[in-house]
């Protein structure tokens, strides 16, 4: 018996960090996490990647502008 782990979709993930969906399925593909649609599912682990990944980006481009 196996139970549901809690799982987000790439198009919720992109919303919530006010981003398209394309740049989460290129930063997929970067950290080599199978997702290859807005609607391809992503578990709290690989979403907790993604997003630390695009806040260390959004930090890096910030810190180049100033």
């Amino acid at each position: 018996m196996s139970f549901n782990v809690a799982r987000l979709r790439v198009k919720e993930l992109a919303k919530a960090l006010n981003v398209d969906s394309p740049e989460i399925i290129a930063t997929c593909t970067l950290l080599k996490i199978p997702a290859s649609s807005p609607l391809s599912s992503l578990t709290v682990e690989q979403s907790k990647k993604i997003i630390d990944y695009i806040q260390k980006t959004n930090d890096k481009e910030n810190s180049d502008k100033e």
